[in-house]
């Protein structure tokens, strides 16, 4: 492979076939998204794409348990605590430039997806032409948990998601399956991680320049996912006109409907009730202008949200309790 642009956490190489191959490298991290990686990934895209001799690009990562477990999100508190408006500001326009790249990138880009794939995760991939997840994935939009809203781009793919679904995953945040991420069209093809190396092989040799008629090759039917006996029931909840209403349609649900359903919802209340109600009033308004909005309207929109978020005390004491004293017990701002 010749060398492209690099990072101590990313590297970038075309191989003889003409396949940008991207290995995203700090599994320490479960190669969370910090700065560094974001630019050098927007660098890496801009030059493959100007580059002729690039046919295709391929997206991977080193570890073994994640493809990206999200953004450099306490990176993002300390700069709010601190009250550094511009590094929040150039870290969230760089992540979202760099979603808006992918988005439009006019060569074929595929990522392989074996592991965890959350927030920033999903940024730089599900934007992409082919999303490959395996049955070791798992993917989320957890941000209504800490104090923040679905990003990335999320506020314009979740609602395009079928029955409510992407309504579903941005308010609970719950983690999904590989499986469910084919289900709901998230992900596009399903493979077995042990066909991975094989399918890697393929990508990267002689038939490169043609990833989809390789993917169609290698992919299986994905089996039964967790989602598939509560999609009436999401899609009867999660299409409420607004969050009381929601809340309803979920109480009334644990009362009606088989044991699984009942059970299902009144996980979900349970879900909800602890989230930022700030998060979810935020979250709720974003998807519902997301769903008329373009792309770049949704990134724009969210670019501002997120620079007023990472001043509020919600997103401060979110990310304390899941990232750093770890207790699992934030304590929300009253809401007037």
């Amino acid at each position: 492979m010749g060398r492209a642009e690099t990072s101590a956490t990313v590297r970038g190489a075309v191989t003889a076939s003409g396949v940008g191959v991207l290995e995203l490298d700090r599994p320490g991290a479960l190669n969370a998204l910090d700065l560094e990686m974001a630019r050098a990934i927007d660098t890496t895209l801009r030059g493959w794409r100007q580059d002729p001799a690039v046919r295709s690009v391929l997206v991977r990562s080193t570890s073994p348990k994640a493809f990206c477990a999200g953004g450099d999100i306490l990176a993002m508190r300390a700069a709010g605590l601190r009250g550094d408006d511009a590094a929040v500001r150039t870290y969230f326009s760089t992540e979202y430039t760099l979603n808006a790249l992918v988005a439009r990138f006019p060569k074929p880009y595929t990522a392989l997806v074996d592991g965890y794939a959350m927030g920033g995760g999903l940024g730089i991939s599900v934007h992409g032409s082919a999303m490959v997840v395996t049955e070791r994935a798992v993917l989320a939009m957890p941000e209504t948990a800490i104090g923040f809203f679905p990003d990335i781009g999320a506020t314009y793919f979740l609602p395009r998601l079928p029955g409510a679904v992407g309504w579903y995953l941005g308010l609970t945040g719950v983690r999904i399956s590989g499986a469910a991420a084919v289900e709901c069209g998230l992900a596009t093809h399903y493979v077995p991680a042990a066909d991975l190396p094989a399918l890697e092989e393929a990508l990267t040799g002689a038939d490169g320049g043609a990833p989809d008629a390789v993917l169609e090759r290698f992919a299986v039917a994905a089996p039964p996912s967790e989602l598939a006996g509560h999609r009436a029931a999401i899609e009867r909840c999660f299409s409420a006109p607004d969050l009381a209403e929601l809340r309803d349609r979920l109480a009334a649900q644990t009362g009606a409907g088989d044991a699984a359903d009942r059970a299902w919802a009144e996980d979900t209340l349970a879900v909800l009730d602890r989230a930022s109600p700030m998060s979810l009033e935020l979250t709720f308004g974003l998807l519902r202008a997301g769903a008329g909005a373009s792309l770049a309207e949704c990134l724009a929109l969210e670019l501002e949200s997120a620079c007023r978020t990472a001043r509020e005390p919600d997103f401060h004491e979110g990310v304390r309790a899941a990232l750093v004293d770890k207790d699992r017990s934030p304590v929300w701002a009253p809401r007037p």
